[in-house]
Parts: structure tokens; C-alpha cells; sequence
């Protein structure tokens, strides 16, 4: 049957789907506006998916704040049945208190101290922290 001979050929047709959690960019040029969305690893940032669980404004309003919106119940969800955030959407639900808050990672994958702002301008040492 030629139908058996594409799903064998077809790795993937086996293989369970990875579900992520992640970010599409809207907005306009310089005013980036995001939905947190769960999709299939292999759609591409703005393509297809399946549930829209919430939003993020990055850019600060006038209150000096950035603003998130969440369906919880839908994101515990799905993190329930398996899927996985990418590292900014984990970093988000961190400070919502959904999951529990992780290092920011700098250059090279080294873990940021809570409250670091940037370089100081101090040398660095091995480590990639600046000595003092």
C-alpha cells in the first residue's frame, strides 16, 4: 500500500509530537508585542499552533511596567501533559510564580547573580564575572 510505504519512510510519523511553549513576535518595527502560544517543536516562530495561553509587552508603559497576561489554568496544563517552555517563556513564568525561577544565563551559558544589571566595567576573571 503506498500509504504504509510514506509512513515508513517518514520518521517522524511515529515519533510522539514535542510540544513546546514559546513566543511569536507582533507589533511593528521597534514595538515588538508577543503571545505566549504552545505549538509543535517543529513550527516555525510565527506559524501554526494550537492554543494561545497569553501575552507579554516587553516595551514599559507609563507606569514603568511590563506587562504579562496569562490563562494559568491552560499553562499548568499543558505543562502538566509535557510540554516544554523555551528558556524566555520559563524566565516569565518564573516571575508569575508558575514555575520556580531560574539563573539567567550570560554569555557562554554562565549563570547571571539575581540582580546583576550588566558589566560594571571591572575586568573579568575566568569565570566571565567581573572581579572587583
Amino acid at each position: 500500500d503506498p500509504r504504509e510505504l510514506k509512513a515508513s519512510l517518514n520518521p517522524t510519523s511515529s515519533r510522539p509530537m514535542v510540544v513546546k511553549i514559546r513566543l511569536a513576535r507582533f507589533g511593528h518595527r521597534n514595538m515588538p508585542f508577543y503571545r505566549i502560544f504552545v505549538a509543535d517543536s517543529r513550527s516555525p516562530r510565527d506559524g501554526k499552533h494550537i492554543e494561545v495561553v497569553g501575552h507579554y509587552d516587553p516595551k514599559p508603559e507609563i507606569d514603568g511596567n511590563k506587562h504579562m497576561g496569562l490563562k494559568i489554568d491552560r499553562v499548568k496544563y499543558w505543562l502538566s501533559v509535557g510540554a516544554q517552555p523555551s528558556d524566555t517563556v520559563a524566565r516569565l513564568l518564573g516571575q508569575a510564580g508558575i514555575l520556580p525561577q531560574r539563573a539567567r544565563k550570560g554569555p557562554g551559558g554562565i549563570p547571571i547573580p539575581p540582580g546583576h544589571r550588566g558589566f560594571a566595567g571591572g575586568e573579568m576573571d575566568a569565570a566571565g564575572l567581573a572581579s572587583t
